[in-house]
């Protein structure tokens, strides 16, 4: 712990009022507006990788480029429609500052068409106009992968002209301003999440009625072995596998249920996929599976799918990365099998456990999988390719991923204990992934790593423990609530974009939140930060203000600053002298000490002038999530409010 005197203390706190005080200056943004620069030099938000790269070269989308007053980088959005409900957000202002330039592609110096799909086309890139010299084209039948778009025209008489043929209302840039627009944010996320895990349910439910399906052929009565039942088997019935060791690998190539009965064990031969599905419907129920090969990379199960198959996912940007990841060995392997069953099976294997290649609506229910002991080898315990999933009720031990998807957008992972894995859950390319009710322990590297910027991933309700990186939700418009995050090196590393991230308690960590985002565009409020070495530190980038409409965080240290008249004190857990309040004896008297008011009001008077730094101007006096927080070894450490008015 961290000592120092109490006059030590307040010399150190006086120190950093005089030495802001004196590096003040007002910025002067001078009166020439500044030119447009090229889209890919700007920090851009709207679209996911995926999405951009799934785009094909005379799509044209409508963008927006913004120079602000107390943002140092040009911002890019993919559509007016984004900047539009940015800027509508309360602190977009105390963020960004006021717009300085705002420039929208002109598609009256192109000849623009839309596809059947709504996206604009056109031979080369429309050029930069002025927004407010633009006239808009609002609720045509444009389209974006994220939705409705609006059109810009340099003359009104193309806006016209395409609104005549398109649809939609011409309107000039102040009316583009107070429009609204439906847009998937964060927000969205999190108020459909209840029905996404409803239909989670309705999935797992159908997949369930793959168990009833009557009795056709019972192994060792009607046929020699499982493959011999296989072939024999009617469609829709069910193959009966008694108790006993099978040494031998199975194909499926009809949709039928291979249930185990009792301890039923199929042994492969240590090389291959021991079962291997390419049948819609099909359920694999009740078995311990051993003797798995141990190739983690190659196209065993991926069909020889020409261009036509792909189309939507981009000419060969990802297919060398199916061929590494979709390949390899597996216990149960599934490719093309949509709305399957994996349920009440144990896999031993040194590369997958179970893959699933475009399969999707496929249930993984009360699946163990012990994979490689070493967590640099191995491959997945579930592994989705293109496979929207429900994984549920599982445990996965003891690999190099638990649970690995590549664009498998709408899987949701729920309900699994994930431990002594490399990564527990790790996305890549998985846009609109739900990961709810899960337990990470021991993960080597991270417990929860979202890659390749997907957005509006619901990551909820999670623990994760004692790993070396709690989460890493690199994605945009995501929802992060509700989650435990303790006994790590950094409990989230936080680079999302226009995101939510509420309720979740961060203790016991040695750096709560290392925040690295770029684009100061994230609502991060109502979470409780206890035991932590460091609550945050803060890479190089704008200031972060982690308040919003008066609600912003707890932080253990911070209970006792006071009151600068009717407004609440500032904590910012990046400055020197905050950042220590929690680590050393006499919080309550140095918080009340007139250095430290001085800041508080000072920062709370001036938030945009501070950069590098993380800021709380409405800090709560108690947690608010104790129940939660009941959960972690920290809670009586937390101050309440009468302890801290105390």
């Amino acid at each position: 712990m961290l000592e120092m005197s109490r006059d030590g203390w307040l010399a150190v706190a006086l120190a950093v009022v005089l030495l802001g005080s004196v590096g003040l200056f007002a910025v002067d943004v001078g009166t020439s507006t500044p030119d447009p620069v090229e889209f890919d030099d700007t920090v851009q938000v709207g679209l996911s990788l995926e999405e951009q790269f799934a785009l094909e070269n005379d799509v044209k989308l409508p963008r927006a480029q913004v120079f602000y007053s107390k943002y140092s980088y040009v911002v890019g959005y993919q559509g007016v429609e984004r900047f539009v409900d940015e800027r509508a957000q309360p602190t977009h202002t105390d963020r960004f500052g006021y717009p300085l330039a705002v420039y929208v592609t002109d598609y009256s110096a192109v000849d623009v068409e839309l596809r059947e799909d709504g996206y604009p086309v056109a031979d080369e890139n429309p050029p930069w106009i002025d927004a407010e010299s633009a006239w808009f084209v609002a609720g045509s039948d444009a389209r974006s992968p994220a939705g409705e778009t609006v059109v810009a025209f340099s003359d009104r008489d193309d806006a016209e002209a395409f609104a005549s043929a398109h649809g939609g209302e011409v309107l000039a840039w102040n009316d583009v301003l107070e429009s609204e627009f439906d847009i998937d944010d964060a927000e969205v996320v999190r108020d459909r999440l209840d029905d996404r895990l409803a239909e989670a349910d309705e999935t797992s439910t159908q997949a369930d009625t793959l168990r009833d399906r009557p009795v056709s052929v019972v192994v060792g009565e009607d046929a020699d072995t499982i493959q011999a039942a296989v072939d024999a088997a009617p469609a829709n019935t069910t193959v009966a596998v008694p108790a006993g060791r099978y040494d031998e690998r199975v194909e499926i190539d009809k949709p039928i249920t291979l249930a185990g009965e009792g301890d039923a064990t199929i042994a492969g031969p240590g090389w291959g996929s021991v079962v291997t599905v390419t049948a819609n419907r099909t359920a694999v129920t009740g078995f311990e599976i051993t003797g798995v090969g141990d190739e983690t990379a190659g196209t065993d199960v991926v069909p020889d799918h020409g261009p036509e198959e792909r189309s939507g996912r981009g000419e060969g940007w990802d297919e060398e990365l199916t061929e590494h990841y979709a390949g390899g060995d597996a216990g149960v392997a599934i490719s093309g099998g949509a709305e399957g069953l994996v349920a009440d099976v144990s896999i031993r294997t040194p590369s997958n456990g179970v893959l699933l290649y475009e399969s999707p609506d496929t249930v993984v229910r009360n699946v163990t999988v012990d994979g490689a002991e070493i967590s640099r080898e191995g491959r997945a315990g579930v592994n989705a390719i293109y496979s929207a999933a429900v994984i549920e009720d599982s445990t996965i031990r003891n690999g190099r991923d638990g649970v690995y998807t590549h664009e498998s957008a709408d899987i949701v992972i729920r309900n699994n204990t994930v431990v002594g894995n490399r990564l527990g859950v790790h996305l890549m390319h998985t846009s609109d992934a739900v990961i709810v009710g899960n337990e990470f322990r021991e993960q080597d590297a991270t417990g929860i790593y979202v890659m390749t910027g997907p957005e509006r991933i619901a990551i909820v309700d999670n623990t994760v423990r004692d790993t070396d990186t709690g989460i890493i939700p690199d994605s945009d418009d995501s929802y992060i609530a509700s989650n435990v995050v303790e006994g790590t090196q950094v409990g989230i590393k936080q680079n999302t974009a226009s995101s939510v991230i509420e309720g979740n308690v961060v203790a016991g960590n040695d750096v709560g939140v290392e925040e690295r985002s770029v684009l100061p565009t994230n609502r991060i409020v109502r979470n409780d930060f206890v035991g932590n070495r460091d609550h945050v530190t803060a890479a190089n980038g704008p200031l972060r203000i982690w308040s919003d409409d008066g609600a912003g965080n707890y932080w253990q240290g911070a209970t006792a600053l006071s009151t600068i008249g009717e407004r609440p004190s500032s904590y910012s857990p990046t400055d020197s002298v905050h950042e220590r309040l929690h680590l050393t004896d006499g919080t309550a008297m140095l918080a009340r000490a007139p250095a430290l008011e001085a800041i508080s009001g000072f920062e709370g008077m001036v938030p945009g002038l501070r950069t590098d730094a993380v800021i709380d101007s409405a800090p709560t006096c108690e947690p608010n999530n104790p129940t939660l927080l009941e959960r972690t070894a920290w809670a009586d450490q937390a101050w309440t409010c009468e302890q801290a008015t105390g």
